[in-house]
């Protein structure tokens, strides 16, 4: 098992700390390939990084792009709000297509394990 930090913007650290957001979607990058099933994420709320929240990775997604991954999950586990659209070009934002075609995308399928908070 090894652990990563990853930073994160406050709307999806929210989502998923309140458990609502399951799956993490990055590119499938040197970094992201060294991810497995049981591995520990830790993400850390921009842009303090002060709070934490602590999740296991428990399945991990591979797809071309993300308007692929977005096809196979519902909106609310990739962190959006029920009344809100979901687009997968929103991902553009922090991911350019030459990359995504580059790499491919990864879609971490996570469980929250603690609230730093709540100690």
């Amino acid at each position: 098992m090894s652990k990563f930090i990853l930073r994160l913007n406050s709307q999806p650290f929210e989502a998923i700390k309140a458990g609502t957001k399951t799956i993490e979607m990055r590119l499938h990058d040197e970094k992201r390939k060294q991810y497995k099933v049981g591995d520990i994420l830790i993400f850390k709320k921009r842009p303090e990084e002060i709070d934490s929240i602590t999740v296991e990775i428990i399945a991990l997604h591979n797809y071309n792009s993300f308007a692929e991954l977005y096809k196979n999950f519902d909106k609310v586990s990739l962190g959006y709000n029920k009344n809100e659209q979901a687009n997968p070009e929103d991902m553009n934002e922090f991911y350019p297509n030459s990359e995504q075609e580059k790499y491919g995308v990864i879609g971490i399928e996570i469980k929250l394990l603690k609230n730093i908070e709540n100690f």
